[in-house]
């Protein structure tokens, strides 16, 4: 009889021990699940470290990175108005807020757990009392790079390097099938004519400039390297119009474009135009150099090269 209670109280005891092992255990689950929603990694950013998400699930953009963001499949809570409008974005960007650094009220409401923006964005300090902010200076690191910063910010710059060096590989093949085909000395320039004033690009503003004179390694007439290659752009008068165009013209162009500069002399003159050398793309899809972007100026660089003349 003895033993028998003895080995009821042995398993009574078992018993005990198991149901605490498993209350420690639900109690230890329930203690971490918080921790992982609010797990977080330290970005080193140009202006020093900055915590952020390891997971951000509501990210908004002052800036031309929105397209790297959607391209690495972030959730974008809010983004700028240039964004808004590009016919590439629309369909991504339809339940998105629209904002700008002026519209902290707006941004507060959207309730971020990150903010990218420019260095050049106003209201900084009070935008980091929001979210922790991380911004970059336009141009400080190429536009291939800035992409795999914005994976690291994310956590996902595996994504985002996996991304690059393929876009690479692809332009670098296109480049070389379009100097083939056009010649290894012939020249492309691009302009855009924005807010009245005509513009001329080197090989870092956007536009596709990126691709063609970065990627593919097609030329750049003289005139242009000497006068937009430093600060990326030039302003110029149509009347001298003709000393940078090369021998094809690529024109950045949208439909409240003032396009008045296409119907002159000395437009109707230049040999781009006269050979048909000139392509015109929508400049509300040719701003930036996203991957979003890219992806779509290089498909547009391949039809219009390839199928000229």
């Amino acid at each position: 009889m003895k033993k028998a209670i003895m080995n009821l109280a042995i398993v009574f005891l078992f018993l005990l021990l198991v149901s605490a092992c498993g209350q420690t255990n639900s109690s230890e689950s329930q203690n971490e699940a918080p921790e992982e929603k609010n797990e977080t990694i330290t970005y080193e950013s140009e202006n020093g470290p900055v915590e952020v998400p390891a997971n951000p699930e509501r990210v908004v953009v002052l800036g031309g990175f929105t397209g790297n963001v959607m391209a690495l499949d972030a959730n974008l809570a809010g983004v700028e108005s240039w964004a808004k409008s590009n016919p590439r974005f629309i369909e991504q960007l339809e339940d998105v807020e629209e904002v700008s650094d002026e519209s902290l009220e707006k941004i507060i409401e959207l309730e971020p757990d990150l903010i990218i923006g420019y260095s050049t964005t106003k209201n900084i300090d009070k935008l980091k009392q929001i979210a922790p902010t991380v911004t970059y200076t336009y141009g400080a690191v190429d536009y291939l790079t800035q992409h795999i910063e914005i994976g690291k910010v994310l956590n996902k710059e595996k994504e985002a390097t996996e991304w690059v060096n393929d876009f690479k590989e692809r332009a670098k093949v296109a480049g070389d099938d379009i100097r083939a085909h056009i010649g290894e000395e012939a020249t492309v320039s691009v302009i855009e004519n924005f807010d009245k004033q005509l513009y001329v690009f080197g090989d870092n503003w956007g536009r596709g400039t990126e691709i063609l004179y970065q990627e593919m390694k097609l030329k750049m007439p003289e005139k242009v390297k000497e006068m937009a290659l430093a600060d990326g752009y030039y302003a110029l008068s149509v009347e001298v119009l003709d000393d940078y165009v090369g021998d094809y013209l690529v024109v950045s162009k949208s439909e409240e474009t003032e396009g008045s500069f296409q119907e002159t002399d000395t437009y109707q003159n230049m040999d781009a135009v006269k050979n048909n050398r000139v392509f015109q793309a929508d400049a509300s899809e040719f701003y930036f150099n996203d991957p979003i972007t890219l992806d779509y100026q290089l498909e547009f660089f391949i039809n219009s090269f390839l199928e000229s003349e």
